[in-house]
C-alpha cells in the first residue's frame, strides 16, 4: 500500500463522521435558528464531527471492523450530544 492509498483509506474512514457533523450542525441551526443564532456553524460542526469521529474510532476498536450498525448508531448519539453541549451547554 502506498502512502497515497493509506491517506485515501483514512479520509474515506473519517468522511462519514465529518459529513454527519456538518449536516447535523446545519440542520440544528435551521431548526433552532433563534436559540443558536450566537453560536457559529463552524463551532457546532467541529464539535459534532469530532464526537462522531471518536465514536467511529471507538466502534472500530470495539467491533474490530468498519461499517457496523452499532458504530453508526453511536455516531448519531455522539453527534447529538456534542451539538447539545456546543449549542446550549457551554454558555
Amino acid at each position: 500500500m502506498t502512502a497515497l492509498d493509506a491517506l485515501t483509506h483514512l479520509l474515506n474512514f473519517v468522511l462519514p463522521a465529518v459529513l454527519l457533523g456538518g449536516l447535523a450542525a446545519g440542520l440544528a441551526k435551521l431548526v433552532w435558528f433563534r436559540a443558536l443564532k450566537a453560536v457559529p456553524w463552524r463551532s457546532l460542526a467541529g464539535w459534532a464531527s469530532a464526537a462522531a469521529t471518536a465514536a467511529l474510532v471507538g466502534g472500530l476498536l470495539l467491533t474490530g471492523r468498519d461499517g457496523a450498525m452499532l458504530t453508526y448508531g453511536a455516531m448519531v448519539l455522539a453527534c447529538a450530544a456534542a451539538l447539545g453541549w456546543a449549542g446550549w451547554g457551554r454558555h
